[in-house]
């Protein structure tokens, strides 16, 4: 039982999760560049960039982050 809540504790696992005007992202390295039409964000195996319209940061922690805006584009690599 205590090995299921450490493993939830201690979630590691890179996600994101892609919603309609909205991007979260758990679990990621770092922050590379913020702007109204493009984010960048470093995960362990490359880089995501979000391109879109009136991107904004509305939450971002530790390892969290959320993206609202018109999203137009996602490119991993």
């Amino acid at each position: 039982m205590f090995d299921g809540l450490m493993s939830y504790i201690k979630d590691e696992e890179f996600r994101i999760n892609i919603y309609h005007n909205r991007i979260n992202i758990v679990n990621y390295l770092d922050v590379i560049s913020l702007d109204e039409d493009r984010v960048s964000i470093k995960y362990n195996e490359g880089n995501i960039v979000i391109k879109g319209e009136d991107l904004l940061v509305k939450k971002i922690l530790d390892k969290e982050i959320l993206i609202i805006g018109s999203i137009k584009l996602i490119e991993m690599g």
